[in-house]
């Protein structure tokens, strides 16, 4: 699996994928990412040490995540990159946290001492497909809620269920009340929950400017950020 990348297309960053304790929430529908936890803390401590390597520091920004929330890393871990921050000088962090641990968003940046851009796997703003067929567990009631605690959602398109209409919506609002986004193109996996070819094919064409937006970056494999397997 490849945990180290540099990220050159959009928002130049080193991006690292490392090993953290199961997500506190765990029920998310689409979700088969738990065979990258673990509850071996020295194992994952060991682990994300040699990843942590090979950070060199040349854009300044670093992106950190896990199959869970940054929340979930072990407090070795935390240290380790606290290390790496002052070290390579770096000036800014990207992490991404679950809407549960919105009261304790202040806490990393009071640990770390510079700008932290929070990711948020929002999935979509529709409320009634996000929690009762995704289980996503994020209560918030309008996007404002959001923008005004995290800074990147996260949108997921092409789901069977999910309409052109909602698709339009959540781009709509990532647009307007954020400045940063990600939006994952939906890729089948071990869950019930499957991909919509045609809705996909749609969103390829009718949403290929974003290829060239700065501010959101889209992702057609799981992978495409270059870690992963």
């Amino acid at each position: 699996m490849e945990r180290y990348n540099r990220i050159t297309n959009k928002n130049f960053r080193e991006i690292v994928l490392l090993k953290a304790k199961p997500c506190a929430w765990g029920k998310c529908r689409f979700c088969d990412y738990i065979d990258d936890n673990s509850e071996n803390i020295p194992e994952m401590v060991r682990l994300n040490r040699e990843v942590l390597s090979h950070v060199t520091g040349e854009f300044g920004v670093l992106e950190v995540i896990d199959s869970a929330s940054c929340f979930e890393l072990p407090e070795e871990t935390l240290q380790d990159i606290k290390k790496v921050v002052d070290e390579k000088k770096i000036k800014k962090l990207f992490f991404e946290s679950h809407w549960m641990y919105r009261k304790r968003l202040n806490e990393m940046r009071e640990f770390f001492g510079i700008p932290i851009v929070y990711k948020i796997g929002i999935e979509t703003f529709d409320e009634d497909f996000r929690e009762n067929y995704l289980n996503k567990h994020a209560d918030f009631k309008s996007p404002e809620e959001v923008a005004a605690l995290f800074d990147s959602p996260c949108l997921m398109v092409g789901i069977q269920g999910q309409t052109r209409e909602m698709i339009a919506r959540d781009i709509e609002i990532l647009k307007k009340y954020f400045k940063l986004g990600t939006v994952n193109v939906y890729t089948d996996n071990t869950t019930d929950v499957k991909k919509d070819p045609e809705l996909i094919q749609w969103f390829a064409k009718e949403y290929r400017w974003l290829k060239d937006d700065p501010s959101v970056e889209v992702l057609f494999e799981n992978t495409d950020f270059g870690v992963g397997d």
